[in-house]
């Protein structure tokens, strides 16, 4: 079969790979119908994540039709339309029993070595580096799906394949950072990076009861998303983002904010900031947090700091002394994907929502996935969004 492959730095190649095969009586194979680029997915372009091996299958966001299944495996039926999960998890041990299905403790084969770097495993993820399992991913014509009787859902007539997408992953993100962000009704949300997560985040903040979100970015169409979806935008190239919030909402500030940018932010950095990442970086390799530096100091006393931006390892100089100072909460985490899938389904059902909006590249040939990776890492021809029909 055809696959988007990794072989180093900035090196994507649609590759033959064998097809995948059942190796476990609750797998299941799928034929992907469609598939997308996630942002995250250009931390791996970049070389940013650790355990990466050439020729590992990418993707982590797909839908298909269920061609093959495992003979303990009773959820799914062949022929079935599902979408799947970005997170591969067990159903049975205590984190998903609590429901924080990104946190299972069963499903990385590399369990050690990820608890050298985190302390703990956690969940298994499709096409994100050995060091979360090393699971081949979607962007390919067929995929093998371990645990399918737990993660992949049924996806409804009259929803799209390209409804039902994102439910893979970018909508329920989106939508875990607005709810981190304890919206009763009437708050001021302030979002940067206006991204497929970033805007998904904009919509969901204002399905929760949000008054106002302002989305901090400096891409025109991914600005031109978000006041389409009701924000109000700031171009952070425009001048000081801080002054700017303070100016919109008479002093006060937002209730919460959301970084949905992650570890390849860019952005101006304080005295203290540049001398620091000077004297560090000649010992260790830090990830960038201009973005979240920026929410934390915008973020009013006793707020919330929302991150589902992907962070990987050690982060350059932040501003914990704000954070602590002005009292301020995190929530983050990959998402616990089970606990949206369906009532975001239902959502779509509803009409109040369609997922498709930010989709501005296709293809039905994955041949055209390194210049379409390349695209999408250079904000090139307007891309937002990149989704791909493998199987036509």
């Amino acid at each position: 079969m055809k696959a988007l492959t990794w072989h180093g730095r900035g090196d994507i190649r649609c590759e033959t790979v064998p097809d995948p095969t059942i190796q476990d009586g609750r797998d299941a194979i799928i034929k992907v119908k469609a598939c997308a680029i996630c942002g995250s997915d250009l931390h791996l372009m970049g070389g940013f994540v650790p355990t990466m091996e050439s020729g590992d299958v990418l993707g982590h966001e797909c839908m298909g039709e269920v061609v093959e299944v495992g003979r303990d495996n009773t959820t799914l039926k062949v022929g079935d339309r599902v979408v799947v999960p970005f997170t591969i998890c067990c159903g049975e041990c205590r984190q998903c029993r609590w429901g924080n299905w990104s946190c299972c403790e069963r499903t990385n084969p590399n369990a050690a070595m990820q608890a050298e770097q985190f302390g703990y495993a956690t969940a298994g993820l499709f096409g994100y580096s050995h060091i979360t399992g090393g699971f081949p991913g979607g962007q390919a014509e067929y995929l093998r799906v371990p645990y399918a009787d737990v993660g992949p859902m049924k996806i409804p007539d009259g929803i799209s394949d390209e409804q039902a997408l994102f439910l893979s992953d970018i909508f329920p993100t989106g939508y875990m950072a607005a709810e981190n962000c304890d919206i009763k009704g009437g708050e001021t949300i302030a979002v940067w990076g206006c991204g497929p997560v970033g805007l998904f985040a904009i919509k969901s903040c204002f399905l929760l009861g949000a008054a106002r979100v302002f989305a901090v970015d400096d891409v025109p169409e991914r600005l031109a998303l978000a006041k389409a979806a009701g924000a109000e935008v700031l171009n952070h190239a425009d001048g000081n983002v801080q002054e700017m919030l303070l100016e919109a909402t008479q002093g006060k500030g937002p209730d919460a904010v959301i970084e949905a940018v992650g570890l390849e932010s860019h952005g101006a950095e304080t005295v203290v900031q540049k001398v620091a990442s000077a004297v560090l970086s000649h010992t260790v390799s830090l990830e960038r947090p201009f973005a979240l530096n920026q929410a934390i100091l915008a973020c009013r006393p006793g707020g919330i700091v929302s991150m589902p931006g992907v962070y990987v390892g050690p982060v350059g100089p932040l501003m914990l002394g704000a954070f602590m100072n002005k009292g301020l909460t995190l929530k983050t985490g990959q998402t616990h994907m089970l606990r949206y899938m369906e009532p975001l389904l239902k959502r779509i059902q509803a009409g109040e929502i369609d997922p498709t909006f930010l989709i501005t590249h296709r293809s039905t040939d994955l041949e055209d996935g390194p210049k379409l990776y390349d695209t999408f890492r250079e904000k090139k021809d307007g891309c937002v969004k990149v989704v791909f029909h493998p199987n036509g």
